[in-house]
């Protein structure tokens, strides 16, 4: 066996990396959001705004009362579709 990484094996630990780098962005706007910071600040404005970009699907998919709970259960599922998929492409090619 190789020690050295197929291109498969690149491609899938590419696309995980992808994967998390996603979720981590949207977990970031959640603590952000939950932590109140404050959306005058570059760094926060950018979070936000790619968050927004990567959840367009699932952002207003949920009609909690209260908009905490809407901002966790909307970016958290996005989070959570992003590792899974990203993870599951991930080790469909590592297995080639």
């Amino acid at each position: 066996m190789s020690r050295y990484r197929t291109g498969s094996n690149q491609a899938g630990t590419a696309i995980a990396i992808v994967a998390d780098i996603m979720a981590l962005i949207l977990g970031l706007w959640i603590v952000m959001y939950l932590l109140d910071t404050n959306r005058a600040n570059s760094l926060v404005q950018f979070v936000h705004d790619a968050a927004s970009w990567l959840a367009g699907w699932s952002h207003d998919l949920f009609t909690f009362d209260e908009a905490w709970a809407r901002v966790v259960a909307g970016y958290g599922l996005a989070a959570v579709v992003y590792l899974l998929i990203g993870h599951a492409i991930a080790g469909r090619l590592n297995r080639h």
